[in-house]
């Protein structure tokens, strides 16, 4: 009920957002175009937005023979939580991350790094995959999937209404309020977004660890994910960075502003109940 709720509130929150930016650039008519297109977007959102995730990504479906590692851990792991078979994916990609999307736990993907699968142990990996089915077994995927379809497309609409133009009385004003609402609303639009997906990482990795039994395996994968991810750095769009289980590069950094996880070192705490053996 209280991640209903949450996505209720974010899709609310960002569909006035959305309103505020049409009546800037549009006045009233501007405002119920932007309503329109919150309504269109939000359902896209809902059922579509799992997939954009994907493809942004460059996910490819991956069968049993193809990765009988991963299929046999989130066999075992959904038998046990009670949660239908997601499909798996693989990133082409060699640094290590994973997330899990859909909208509900029948309708719910995985997918991992290239990269992950030889870095990690058997155990290790498993506590990743339990982490990504805490996400679906805590129906918090949805949030994620639709705040990140919603935020960017606010992003999109604020640039696209400052480059082409926002109201008469605006650009007499010499674009001022349109150069801040090119700033500001993306930066509210990822407030709000990171307001919810922090909580979300520390419920995940609980769950993930009572699922395995063994929080030391993920508190160790989760060590070395960071590690090896600031090695190998995988770049990641503002509005989809949220959905990983360690956070990606984003390109420029405000600490702990824009952070959409929580610091790996508190992770690991609370996971372990005594403090990291590295700082972050």
């Amino acid at each position: 009920m209280g991640n209903m709720f949450k996505t209720a509130f974010l899709l609310t929150a960002l569909t006035l957002l959305l309103m505020f930016i049409g009546r800037h650039y549009g006045g009233e008519n501007g405002m119920f175009l932007a309503l329109a297109f919150a309504v269109v977007l939000n359902f896209g959102a809902y059922f579509f937005s799992d997939k954009i995730a994907l493809a942004t990504y460059h996910a490819q479906p991956v069968t049993r023979e193809e990765l009988p590692r991963a299929y046999a851990a989130v066999e075992r792991l959904t038998q046990k939580i009670g949660i239908p078979m997601p499909k798996i994916y693989v990133i082409p990609t060699e640094s290590p991350n994973a997330f899990a999307t859909g909208r509900n736990p029948s309708h719910a993907s995985v997918a991992v790094t290239r990269g992950i699968l030889g870095l990690l142990t058997d155990e290790e990996l498993e506590g990743v995959l339990a982490h990504e089915l805490g996400h679906v077994n805590n129906r918090d995927i949805l949030i994620s999937s639709v705040a990140a379809t919603i935020a960017g497309a606010i992003t999109m609409i604020s640039r696209f209404g400052f480059f082409f133009g926002g109201s008469s009385r605006d650009r007499r004003g010499g674009g001022l309020t349109g150069l801040f609402m090119l700033i500001l609303a993306p930066i509210a639009a990822t407030m709000i977004q990171l307001a919810v997906s922090r909580s979300r990482e520390y419920q995940a990795d609980a769950t993930g660890a009572h699922f395995t039994g063994n929080p030391y395996a993920l508190a160790s994968a989760l060590q070395k994910l960071d590690a090896y991810s600031r090695r190998i750095p995988m770049q990641a769009s503002p509005s989809t960075a949220h959905l990983f289980i360690i956070q990606p590069l984003l390109g420029m950094n405000f600490g702990n502003l824009f952070s959409t996880h929580p610091p790996i070192a508190k992770r690991i705490e609370r996971l372990t109940g005594r403090p990291a053996e590295f700082t972050q």
